[in-house]
C-alpha cells in the first residue's frame, strides 16, 4: 500500500500564512515571530504558526467576553444544542480533511485519526449538544426553625461562569479541544483555546466551521504559541475558569497560579503510570489482542494507557512469550499507510525522552523486546516491553507516554494492589479476569479515577473521567 493521497483542501490550508483565530476571523499576530510544524514521520516542515504575546491573547479573552456578554450567555439552550449539533455537523462533512491535518503533524494514524479522533469528536459533540436543554438547579425545602409555623423553599441555579481558558495538548488535539469546548458551550460560557505548539491547524480549522455552524463570532477564540501564550491566558483577569489536559508538572503549575489568580477555577487532567493486572484465571490468547491494541494505540501516547503489567506469576512465561511474539509483529511505517500498524512518535522532544528511557533500559539489559529507536527518517521507535528490577526502578515510576510498557509478576492479591497504588499517579486501571467477584472486591482498592474490567483505554461521554493524587482535579464529561 501507499500513502492516502492528501486533499487539496488540506494543501490549501495548511499553505496559508497561519494566525490566530479571534471574533469569527484570522488575525495576524502582533509578533514576528513563528513556530515551525514538523511532520514527525518525515520531519518536513509542513506549515509555520503565529506566536501570540500578551496583547494577542487579551484580543482573544476579550471577545469571547463581550460574546459571552453580549451573545451567548442569552442565547437559549435550545439554540445552543442546535449549533453545536450543526458543528458536529460540518465535522462529519469534514472529516478527512480535520483527519489528514491530525495525521499530517501529530504522526497518528490516518484509521485512528478518521475512525477514533474524528468519530469521537462528533460523538462527543452531539452528546454536549444533548445537555444543552437539561441542566437544572434543584428545589429544596430547608430546615431553619419556624417561628409561626411558616415554611420556606429555597432553589439553586446553575450558571455559565463566563470565559473559559482552554489549554490543549498534542497527541488529541482535535478532540480534546471538543471535549472543552462542548462542554463550555453547552453552559453558556465561551472559550479561548491554547493548542499545543506542535499541533494547532485542526483546532484552527475547526474553530472556522464554528462560524459556518452559526456559532457566533468569539465565542470560540483560538491563539498559538508555546508556554508563554498559556501563561498570558491563565493569568488573564476576564478568564474564569482553566480547563487543562497535559503533563503533572505542567498542570500543577497552572493550579498553583489559578489558585493565585482569586481563586480561578480548574479542572486539570493530568499524566498517568496506569496499570493493567492480568489475574491467573485468564486466557492469555483472548486477552492479547485487546490489551495490546490499547496499549500501544497512538503508540502509547495516551494518558488513560497502560504502561505497568503486573502478571501473576502463574502466567508470566506465557504472557512474555506471546506478547514479545505480537510486538515484533507490528508493522512500522508511515502513518498515512493505510496498512501501518505503528506509526511515530510525535515530535522531537517527545521522541528524546522516550528515547533516555530506551537508553536506560539497553544500559540495565532491562529489554525484553524492542527498545530502539529506528536509524531512519522521522520519530519512530520499537514497541517495547521491559523488565523492571522492582517497583522502585525508576522506569516503572515515571512516566514515559510512550510505546514503552514494564512487565512485572505478583503472586497474591494483596501484593497486587500494593504494587499497583505504589505510585504517585492515579488515572486509570484495569483488571483482566473471568472471576468478576474477584475483580468487584479489588476495584474499591485500586487508587485510580477510572478502572476497567477486561478492557482498557475505552472512553464514554457519560462516563466521568479524571484522575487522583497527581494525575489530577476535577472530571471531564458526563454531569461531573
Amino acid at each position: 500500500m501507499s500513502d492516502v493521497k492528501i486533499l487539496e483542501s488540506v494543501q490549501q490550508f495548511i499553505a496559508r500564512h497561519h494566525g490566530h483565530f479571534i471574533h469569527g476571523e484570522c488575525v495576524a499576530t502582533e509578533t514576528s515571530e513563528r513556530i515551525e510544524l514538523v511532520n514527525p514521520a518525515t520531519e518536513h516542515v509542513i506549515a509555520s504558526i503565529a506566536t501570540a504575546d500578551q496583547q494577542d491573547v487579551e484580543k482573544a479573552v476579550q471577545s469571547a467576553h463581550n460574546a459571552f456578554s453580549n451573545a451567548w450567555a442569552n442565547t437559549s439552550p435550545y439554540e445552543r444544542g442546535l449549533k453545536l449539533n450543526k458543528l458536529a455537523d460540518l465535522v462529519e462533512q469534514h472529516a478527512e480533511e480535520l483527519a489528514q491535518l491530525e495525521t499530517l503533524t501529530t504522526g497518528k494514524l490516518i484509521n485512528l485519526s478518521r475512525h477514533l479522533e474524528v468519530a469521537q469528536s462528533i460523538i462527543f459533540l452531539r452528546y454536549f449538544a444533548g445537555w444543552a436543554t437539561k441542566i437544572n438547579g434543584q428545589t429544596m425545602q430547608p430546615s431553619i426553625p419556624s417561628m409561626h409555623g411558616e415554611k420556606y423553599s429555597a432553589y439553586t441555579v446553575r450558571q455559565p461562569v463566563g470565559v473559559v481558558a482552554g489549554i490543549v495538548p498534542w497527541n488529541f488535539s482535535l478532540m480534546i479541544g471538543i471535549w472543552k469546548i462542548g462542554s463550555a458551550l453547552t453552559t453558556g460560557c465561551t472559550i479561548v483555546l491554547k493548542p499545543s505548539e506542535f499541533t494547532t491547524l485542526s483546532l484552527l480549522r475547526l474553530a472556522e466551521l464554528a462560524i459556518e455552524a452559526g456559532i457566533p463570532a468569539g465565542v470560540i477564540n483560538v491563539v498559538t504559541g508555546k508556554g508563554e501564550t498559556g501563561q498570558y491566558l491563565i493569568d488573564s483577569a476576564l478568564v474564569k475558569k482553566v480547563s487543562f489536559t497535559g503533563s503533572v508538572p505542567t498542570g500543577i503549575a497552572i493550579g498553583q497560579q489559578a489558585m493565585k489568580n482569586d481563586l480561578t477555577r480548574v479542572s486539570l487532567e493530568l499524566g498517568g503510570k496506569n496499570a493493567a493486572a492480568i489475574l491467573a484465571d485468564v486466557n492469555i490468547d483472548e486477552i492479547l489482542p485487546n490489551l495490546l491494541q490499547a496499549t500501544f494505540v497512538h503508540q502509547g501516547q495516551v494518558c488513560a494507557a497502560p504502561e505497568r503489567f503486573f502478571i501473576h506469576q502463574s502466567k508470566y512465561d506465557e504472557f512474555v512469550q506471546k506478547a514479545s511474539a505480537v510486538v515484533q509483529q507490528l508493522k512500522i511505517g508511515s502513518p498515512l499507510d493505510e496498512m501501518t500498524m505503528f506509526g511515530p512518535l510525535s515530535n522531537r522532544p517527545h521522541f528524546e525522552k522516550v528515547k533516555h528511557y530506551l537508553d536506560l533500559a539497553q544500559r540495565n539489559n532491562q529489554v525484553i523486546t524492542g527498545g530502539n529507536a529506528l536509524q531512519t527518517t522521522g520519530y519512530f521507535v520499537e514497541p517495547t516491553l521491559l523488565k523492571v528490577q522492582g517497583i522502585d526502578d525508576p522506569l516503572f515510576l515515571e512516566e514515559t507516554f510512550g510505546p514503552v510498557v514494564d512487565v512485572i509478576a505478583f503472586e497474591t492479591d494483596e501484593e497486587l494492589i500494593t504494587m499497583m497504588n505504589h505510585s504517585r499517579f492515579g488515572l486509570t486501571a484495569s483488571v483482566w479476569t473471568n472471576d468478576l467477584a474477584k475483580a468487584m472486591r479489588l476495584i474499591p482498592q485500586i487508587e485510580a479515577g477510572s478502572i476497567w474490567v477486561n478492557m482498557h483505554t475505552f472512553l464514554d461521554p457519560a462516563v466521568p473521567f479524571g484522575g487522583v493524587k497527581a494525575s489530577g482535579v476535577g472530571r471531564e464529561f458526563s454531569d461531573a
